[in-house]
């Protein structure tokens, strides 16, 4: 599988359910059980390479100002998050989290847990074990660090908009 084979997996099952988190989780799994085992490790490899690529401080800036406050687990779910809503719309976060301002969401919205664990139950149900990783996650965000007061610069419309 191809990163535009993973990413079209996602389109397709955000398309398909772009308001509903529950459904998302259930037609991810539906699309993951038609896989090839192969292609279904490298699913998991995949996102689980887009989920480390997020993990950036910047990011998780977006992440703290939407909800008031960020730990480690909600930067996980919101990361997630990102993945399920599609190629287009997790490239511009990474780009420019700022542009996380022209989204009309609830703070749960953006913090689902569960997502990121479809892909781990249908490999455990399929494959009797969930892969190891062949890079490990990074131990540290991306980037540069930031401390409380520097969102308002950093991330000036998110800052505005959750203050």
């Amino acid at each position: 599988m191809q990163t535009d084979d993973f990413w079209k997996i996602i389109d397709r099952v955000h398309a398909g359910n772009p308001d509903d988190m529950d459904a998302k989780c259930e037609a991810l799994g539906a699309e993951l059980r038609k896989l090839s085992e192969p292609d279904l490790r490298s699913f998991i490899e995949h996102f689980d390479d887009a989920n480390a690529r997020a993990y950036d401080w910047k990011l998780w800036g977006a992440a703290y100002l939407i909800h008031g406050g960020c730990s480690d687990d909600a930067f996980s779910d919101f990361r997630a998050t990102l993945i399920s809503m599609g190629r287009k719309f997790y490239e511009r976060a990474l780009a420019d989290p700022d542009s996380l301002a022209d989204v009309d969401y609830d703070e749960d919205s953006a913090f689902y847990e569960g997502y990121q664990y479809v892909k781990n139950d249908v490999a455990q149900e399929r494959l009797g074990e969930i892969p190891k990783r062949s890079k490990p996650h990074p131990a540290r965000p991306s980037g540069v660090s930031w401390e409380e007061d520097d969102l308002p610069a950093l991330l000036p419309r998110l800052s505005r908009k959750f203050e």
